[in-house]
């Protein structure tokens, strides 16, 4: 299988050595490592420094059945990989050696498949959210002691697809920060097949997840992603969901516990959109269709959302 690989305006590809179909991509925090995952039941990881070839580093196994998704944790908890699939395992990698990883940790406790995992912001701690196809959502959080503590409840009928977490500062907390405004968030979205965005947040006295709101009144059909925009300090929240109805719609929340609005939704794709991901700024939205393109988005300064490119597969 060639992988496909967009930095920046470049597209490059190169033979993955995958024997099956590749569902995630994803570069490690400093974006010198790729991590693939695919239905041939393996992870690799690549080297993706400089030019030419790109090396293979390693091939970890562990799976039964297709990986769907794969997540870097942030490099102030050493060199850890998540990992989830249809054989409803969660898998925690580490790189004990260079290039040596080991599992230190399996989470077998959904009773269908795992679609989707994200690490919470590193102040939150070492934290994964989990999503799977039994309707329930998973926060597995790394403790002092070096155990793992998982927190299972129900998020969506029929199943959930996608988790996404808040950025880990509040809206608009660089403007009230001199004030002690600032405070730490714990809070994701979810995306599931009931055709709603549910937002949870931990409620610190109870010590347990609940859900906030819930986002409905847009979509159709199952919601595929969700990706909440990283913070730039603006006082406001914003979520892009994409769905099985071919749509992608932007949410926005002006104020913390504010009511959520639909702000804009982007002209219908040909095919079921599968993916959405934010720049790092939170200005640029990548959207993953099932027509192979993706294709790069952005606000105008009058609230319009533009095509900024189309991203075709290599020939």
């Amino acid at each position: 299988v060639v992988l496909q690989c967009v930095m920046a305006t470049t597209v490059t590809a190169f033979e993955s050595g995958h024997e099956d179909m590749i569902h995630d991509v994803q570069a490690d925090y400093y974006g010198k490592r790729l991590a693939t995952c695919s239905s041939d039941r393996m992870i690799r990881l690549f080297s993706i420094e400089g030019e030419g070839q790109r090396k293979l580093l390693a091939e970890l196994k562990g799976h039964d059945g297709p990986v769907w998704q794969v997540a870097w944790a942030h490099p102030k908890f050493d060199s850890l990989l998540a990992s989830c699939g249809y054989d409803r395992k969660v898998i925690v990698w580490k790189e004990v050696n260079p290039d040596e990883w080991v599992s230190i940790y399996e989470y077998c406790n959904h009773e269908s498949s795992v679609n989707s995992i994200a690490w919470a912001p590193h102040d939150c701690g070492l934290m994964l959210a989990c999503a799977s196809s039994d309707g329930c959502v998973s926060v597995i959080t790394h403790q002092q002691n070096d155990t793992w503590e998982p927190q299972k409840f129900h998020a969506h009928n029929m199943g959930c697809n996608a988790v996404s977490w808040a950025p880990s500062t509040s809206p608009g907390s660089i403007l009230t920060s001199g004030q002690g405004g600032a405070h730490l968030v714990r809070k994701f979205a979810s995306g599931g097949c009931d055709n709603v965005v549910k937002i949870w947040t931990y409620n610190e006295s109870e010590k347990v997840w609940r859900n906030e709101d819930t986002i409905g009144d847009g979509h159709t059909d199952w919601v595929r992603d969700v990706a909440w925009a990283p913070s730039i300090g603006l006082p406001s929240n914003t979520i892009a969901s994409c769905s099985q109805d071919r749509t992608v719609i932007i949410w926005t929340q002006e104020e913390a516990k504010g009511s959520w609005s639909r702000a804009a939704i982007l002209p219908k794709f040909p095919a079921v959109v599968w993916r959405v991901s934010w720049s790092i700024t939170g200005n640029v939205l990548a959207v993953s269709s099932g027509d192979n393109k993706v294709s790069l988005w952005k606000e105008t300064h009058d609230g319009e959302w533009k095509v900024l490119d189309n991203i075709s597969p290599v020939a």
